[in-house]
C-alpha cells in the first residue's frame, strides 16, 4: 500500500526527472519512457540560460529567503504576545488575525500595489503634498522592501498561519519558566529572547520549512511589483513560456521542448527539496509536537 501511494505521489517528479535527462528527439521515442536511451545534461544548461539562473537565484535569496527569515522571527514575537499577555483589543486583534488567514492576496493586490508605489503613513504624507506641493511618498517598486516591509510588520506571506502555529506552541510552554525569569529580574522581552525562544526549536523548524517553501514558490507579488530585468526564480519559471515562444519552441498550448521545461522545474525545486531532505526528520517530529492536524 505504501509503495502504491508513494508511486502516485512521486510519479510527476520521477517523470519530470526522466524527461529532463532526454534529448528533444528522445522525448518523442515511445520505446523509452522512463529510462532514457541516451542521457544528456545539455538541457539543464539551456534551462539555466532561460531562467537566468545565477542572477535570479541571487535575487530569490536576497528577496524572498531574507523575507522568510525576518517573518520567522517577527511572527514568533507577535505570537508570544498573543499567547502570554492580555490586552484590551486582544479579541479584535485575534479577529484580524483570523481574517488574514481567509483573505487571499489577489483580493487586495490592487490597493497593495498602489501603496507600494506611493507609500504613505495614515495619509499624512499625501496631505502634506496637497498643501505644500512637496511629495515625500516613497516608491517601493523594484526594491526588496516590497517583501521585507510586510515581513517586518508580521503581515507577510501567510504570516497569519505562522503566528497561529506559534501561539499554539507558546500556550503549551510551562509558565513556571517565565515566572522564574521574572523573579530574577527579567522583563517580558528578555524572557522571550532568553527563555521562550530557545525553548521553541521544535516549532521554529516547522515554521522555517513552511515559510521558506511558501516564499520560494511565491510569484504573484513578485510579478506584480518587480518590473526590472532581474526577477526571482519563481517569476522566471512562470514566464518561461515567453522566451520559448520567441524561439519557436512553444506552439499553441504545448511546448515542443518539454525537456527544457522539465529541467527548469528540476532546477527550481532542487534547493527546497534538499532543504526538506535535511530537515525532514525534525520537521515530522515538530509537526507531532506542535499539534498541527489537517
Amino acid at each position: 500500500m505504501l509503495t502504491i501511494i508513494g508511486y502516485i505521489v512521486l510519479y510527476p517528479l520521477l517523470y519530470m526527472i526522466s524527461g529532463s535527462l532526454k534529448e528533444m528527439k528522445a522525448l518523442l521515442d515511445v520505446r523509452y519512457i522512463w529510462i532514457p536511451r541516451y542521457i544528456s545534461f545539455d538541457t539543464f544548461k539551456t534551462a539555466f540560460d532561460y531562467l537566468d539562473f545565477i542572477p535570479s537565484l541571487t535575487k530569490t535569496l536576497s528577496l524572498q529567503i531574507v523575507s522568510a527569515l525576518i517573518e520567522i522571527f517577527v511572527c514568533s514575537f507577535i505570537a508570544y504576545g498573543f499567547a502570554r499577555f492580555d490586552f484590551k483589543i486582544k479579541k479584535i486583534a485575534t479577529a484580524f488575525l483570523m481574517l488574514s488567514l481567509m483573505v487571499p492576496l489577489p483580493m487586495y493586490s490592487l490597493s497593495l500595489s498602489v501603496n507600494f508605489r506611493e507609500l504613505d503613513f495614515l495619509g499624512i504624507l499625501g496631505l502634506l503634498d496637497k498643501f505644500t506641493g512637496i511629495d515625500l511618498r516613497l516608491n517601493l517598486f523594484d526594491t526588496n522592501w516590497v517583501y521585507w516591509l510586510p515581513s517586518i510588520f508580521g503581515v507577510g506571506i501567510r504570516a497569519g498561519i505562522l503566528i497561529y502555529i506559534y501561539i499554539q506552541f507558546f500556550k503549551g510552554l510551562p509558565g513556571e519558566l517565565e515566572d522564574a525569569a521574572y523573579v530574577d529580574g527579567a522583563g517580558p522581552i528578555r524572557t522571550f529572547l532568553q527563555i521562550a525562544l530557545p525553548s521553541s526549536s521544535v516549532v521554529i523548524v516547522t515554521v522555517s520549512v513552511l515559510s521558506i517553501v511558501w516564499h520560494w514558490n511565491e510569484s504573484y507579488l513578485a510579478s506584480l511589483c518587480f518590473t526590472n530585468e532581474t526577477k526571482p526564480l519563481s517569476v522566471m519559471l512562470s514566464l518561461i513560456e515567453i522566451p520559448l515562444h520567441q524561439d519557436g519552441l512553444w506552439l499553441g498550448t504545448q511546448p515542443i521542448a518539454n525537456t527544457i521545461v522539465f529541467a527548469s522545474c528540476i532546477a527550481f525545486i532542487i534547493i527546497p527539496l534538499i532543504l526538506y531532505l535535511i530537515l525532514q526528520r525534525k520537521f515530522v517530529k515538530s509537526i507531532d509536537r506542535v499539534g498541527i492536524t489537517g
